[in-house]
């Protein structure tokens, strides 16, 4: 083998798996088309899930220090905004980071973990067998091939990869288009003035403006035709009546509302995560988040198969998983992307305000609040699971353990499972068992679920076991209950 996992595409999905993976000791290659790395940013902000996911391998504050919160966000472009601060998380805000920053400091991550990034290499195709997979691509000095263990890719709506494994991609084609365009020379006075205009108006690094607009007299051009600067300018004149001073820009696109889903995760050997498995309209800005939700599950799981310990099924699980998330994300986008169309058809404007002033009503309720700002934050996530405890596989809470300044996060930085022990009795096995593969604590707030004595929380932050405290401490329910998702003991498999 060549390396044991390529990865086609070195954008946040491509570039968070290839940490995960570098970080359990697999050998990971990324192959990036694009020739250097583009600088524009498309996304611009992290969610309260991708943060501490983030926080679960210690590298949240690097994040933290180059962008800005707030403590809401938006379902729909509705007046009434989702209230993230008073969801259970100790991350409760949006973190407004262009995209192209999260990218810089994710590949200087996975570089400091010696994943070998390759630029203007791109993957064509793929063949596989019991074995492995053969990739081949065209770089720089010509057509290449790879020996890989696995293929993942992180490719893009038009992945090569998936189209080469043979995954549908079923879905809808635009019927809708908008237009953002980045400026270096605007007038401030005239944006600082503007008050409520349909259009987003988004400050960025290096003193650029962002402006995002649905123009209804150019909504229906395709999303593939390029955006020019006299037609961009006169849309803005046209809803906010100025133009805002705008001159030359720095980057101009044009995208719709093409919402695909993979109709699998996983083909064998080849697994797809990010835009090459679901596309949308960015509404909301759950793309990059749920790119690296993706890769955040894959990565372990993928990590276990080849350091040997992972139980039977474990890989199948990310489809299992995931899939499901996709069509959430893909059905809400639908959801909001209709009362934003509808918004701007004539014939269709004034019931549709009125439906939109509803959902505004709606959303003063504080549990309907909370219920959208849990689907949009990916706080709500929960995978589903054969235990009938319905903790097992909820997000684990962040919760001060024992030892003074420690957190569940902390157990799990270096990729291991977290073990904590309420009770501090059950220890003994956990250490014996699987000192290689999981972090243990004893004691904490129990506040959080009074009568939980043992937990184990996945790589990942989700919760694979727990045992109450009317539940008899049973070795051997233990460890079929850790088995089942760590491996067996380490006398039979060991984390590498």
């Amino acid at each position: 083998m060549d390396t044991d996992v390529v990865i086609s595409g070195a954008g946040p999905t491509g570039l968070l798996l290839g940490t995960e993976l570098a970080l359990a000791g697999v050998r990971v290659r990324i192959l990036e088309r694009q020739r250097t790395r583009h600088g524009q940013s498309r996304a611009l902000t992290l969610h309260p899930r991708s943060i501490e996911i983030l926080e679960l391998r210690g590298i949240a504050d690097r994040f933290l220090a180059l962008g800005h919160t707030v403590p809401s966000w938006h379902f729909a472009g509705l007046s009434r905004e989702l209230d993230f601060s008073g969801l259970d998380t100790r991350h409760g805000y949006t973190l407004f980071l262009e995209q192209a920053r999260t990218e810089q400091l994710l590949e200087e991550r996975a570089r400091e973990l010696g994943v070998e990034i390759s630029y203007g290499h791109e993957v064509v195709s793929q063949t596989q067998n019991d074995d492995g997979v053969d990739v081949a691509g065209v770089g720089p000095d010509g057509d290449f091939r790879l020996r890989a263990a696995y293929l993942v890719g992180c490719d893009g709506g038009r992945s090569k990869v998936r189209e080469s494994a043979g995954i549908g991609f079923p879905g809808s084609d635009s019927t809708m288009s908008a237009m953002l365009g980045d400026f270096a020379v605007t007038d401030k006075e005239e944006i600082a003035a503007a008050g409520q205009v349909p259009v987003l108006i988004a400050p960025l690094a290096g003193g650029l403006t962002r402006f995002v607009l649905t123009d209804p007299e150019r909504m229906r051009i395709p999303a593939t035709e390029p955006v020019t600067l006299k037609e961009f300018r006169e849309a803005l004149v046209e809803l906010a009546g100025t133009s805002f001073g705008i001159a030359e820009p720095h980057w101009l696109s044009r995208f719709g509302n093409a919402t695909r889903l993979a109709e699998t995760y996983r083909a064998g050997r080849v697994f797809l995560a990010g835009d090459a498995a679901h596309i949308h309209f960015p509404a909301a800005g759950q793309g990059l988040n749920t790119g690296l939700q993706d890769a955040m599950n894959l990565g372990w799981k993928l990590a276990g198969e080849i350091n040997g310990w992972a139980p039977p099924g474990l890989l199948d699980t990310y489809h299992a998983e995931r899939f499901p998330v996709g069509e959430l994300v893909t059905d809400n986008t639908q959801a909001q992307t209709l009362l934003l169309e509808l918004t701007l058809v004539p014939d269709y404007q004034r019931p549709v305000i009125a439906l939109r002033g509803l959902l505004d009503s709606l959303l003063d309720i504080p549990e309907v609040n909370a219920r959208l700002a849990g689907l949009v934050s990916a706080l709500a996530t929960s995978y589903p699971a054969p235990a009938d405890d319905p903790l097992v596989g909820t997000r684990m809470p962040d919760l001060s353990l024992g030892s003074p300044g420690t957190r569940v996060s902390e157990l799990v930085h270096s990729g291991k499972f977290g073990y904590v022990d309420f009770t501090g009795d059950c220890t003994a096995q956990v250490t014996d068992g699987w000192k290689n593969r999981i972090t243990v604590a004893t004691g904490g707030d129990r506040l959080w679920a009074e009568d939980v004595s043992e937990v184990l929380v996945r790589p990942d932050g989700h919760i694979a076991w727990v045992r109450r405290e009317n539940d008899p401490p049973d070795a051997a329910v233990r460890e079929a209950g850790i088995t089942a998702w760590a491996g067996t003991p380490e006398r039979v498999a060991v984390w590498r």
